[in-house]
């Protein structure tokens, strides 16, 4: 299709501590003991966009996930791993790499994502209105565990979380406002030329910005240049745009009108043009190119277009952009929407690898995933979780909705509940876990109790 594809892969996300280190940036923390960043190279894959920049931030991070793309995706993908500074944000990621920037257009796609929508979806619908940008919008994901013994009180139900304002035509194809992060609580402003454009304006809070974009090269690299204290596509870039998109440009032979004895009847005749372009609102032409002369003079109002695809509700999208995320798709991937890990289910409905160990009377349920060279001991209980490569897991252990990492040892008596424990760690024996995260190498002491607590080595 033409389009250069760069993948946002992150590093080492403060808000995802103690889950990231050095050794497992982002893109590469497991979902269904698959890399997160598997699920999107998968999908351009599947949509035949082979061409890739993915730009990891740090370069310690980006060695270790272009290690990894170069072993599992040889001679499937075409990839360039980039380097840029931490902390530079989406839109600083861009403009460090927009020198490699060559294609008409560009498609931007965020690591994390965990996605069955076809990037080509929304590359098609980019290229069919000609658009400045295209963004990808889904329902907004909703959260918290489902299983009754995991929260207590109002947790145990899962609540949608408000993403965006999201301001639509009515035709579901434009996208006209945008309010994201701190901006959703405050009170909403729509500019009047915009709302006597379309006549209607749908006002939407149920849908999530993907952080899928498609752009024009050459307005992306522009506002880029221009705005070079922006730092996020989607609080900045993308608002900018939508903003911009119905800003009057007065042309007088080709040339930006000079301020001089003609401008007061240069600013009239735009408002003739602005007038024409608000009674044609209600057609399909409402972005096309408007023009009127007036004597030699040609006023031109520029519109960008800025779009919008909607995925469908039944599809599923989510970011890995928090803890509580990282629990939830793990989740989803072994249970709504296990058509997106890849795995086969047995007749229970859950993944045991061939080469997995359990003891007598060791249950493992439905929605549950027990990796290579795990072992059991008897009278375990699994529900609802992920355990990952070569777990050593001691009797009468309990695991509730919760993702184990490889190679973590558990002694006997453990109960473990709503949790996320990293590679390496070790639960001493009766240790008890509720709602917690427990990093790379990190010991539990023996009988020890933890609620909500974040447990790692400093």
């Amino acid at each position: 299709m033409d389009f250069q594809v760069v993948v946002l892969a992150g590093g080492t996300c403060k808000k995802l501590l103690p889950l990231v280190s050095k050794d497992v940036p982002k893109a590469l923390l497991p979902v269904a003991n698959r890399p997160v960043l598997s699920y999107v190279l998968e999908q351009l894959e599947l949509s035949n966009l082979k061409d890739l920049i993915v730009v990891v931030e740090g370069e310690d991070a980006a060695l270790h996930v272009g290690g990894w793309i170069s072993n599992a995706y040889v001679d499937r993908l075409h990839v360039e791993v980039a380097a840029v500074p931490e902390d530079v944000g989406t839109a600083g990621a861009l403009r460090a790499i927009a020198h490699h920037l060559t294609a008409n257009d560009i498609l931007v796609v965020s690591g994390d994502l965990v996605s069955d929508i076809p990037p080509g979806a929304l590359a098609a619908v980019h290229r069919q209105h000609d658009a400045v940008v295209t963004t990808m919008l889904c329902s907004a994901p909703v959260s918290g565990p489902t299983e009754s013994g995991s929260s207590g009180g109002k947790d145990k139900i899962k609540k949608p979380r408000r993403h965006n304002i999201i301001g639509l035509d009515p035709s579901k194809q434009f996208l006209l406002h945008i309010a994201t992060g701190a901006e959703v609580e405050k009170e909403i402003r729509i500019q009047k030329s915009i709302l006597r454009a379309v006549d209607q304006m749908e006002i939407r809070a149920d849908l999530m910005d993907a952080h899928m974009y498609a752009f024009k090269r050459s307005v992306l690299q522009e506002v880029l240049d221009e705005k070079d204290k922006f730092r996020s596509l989607k609080e900045d870039m993308l608002p900018y745009l939508v903003r911009s998109q119905m800003k009057s440009e007065v042309l007088l032979n080709g040339a930006p009108q000079a301020k001089n004895g003609n401008e007061k009847v240069s600013s009239q005749n735009n408002q003739a043009v602005v007038s024409r372009i608000l009674t044609n609102a209600s057609t399909p032409s409402f972005h096309d190119l408007y023009a009127s002369s007036n004597n030699d003079s040609s006023l031109v109002r520029r519109i960008h277009k800025c779009c919008a695809y909607i995925a469908s509700e039944s599809r599923y999208c989510q970011r890995l952009n928090s803890i509580q995320a990282f629990s939830d798709i793990n989740r989803d991937v072994i249970g709504d929407a296990s058509h997106l890990s890849g795995y086969s289910f047995s007749s229970h409905n859950n993944i045991i690898h061939p080469s997995a160990q359990l003891g007598s009377r060791t249950t493992v349920g439905p929605h549950c995933m027990l990796w290579e060279g795990s072992q059991m001991g008897d009278k375990c209980s699994v529900k609802r979780s992920v355990i990952g490569r070569h777990c050593r897991i001691g009797s009468n252990v309990k695991v509730v909705n919760s993702v184990i990492m490889n190679h973590v040892t558990i002694g006997d008596g453990c109960s473990i509940q709503g949790s996320v424990i990293c590679s390496n760690a070790q639960l001493q024996e009766r240790a008890v876990l509720k709602d917690c995260q427990v990093g790379a190498g990190f010991v539990v002491t023996a009988g020890s109790e933890h609620k909500g607590e974040s447990l790692a080595r400093k």
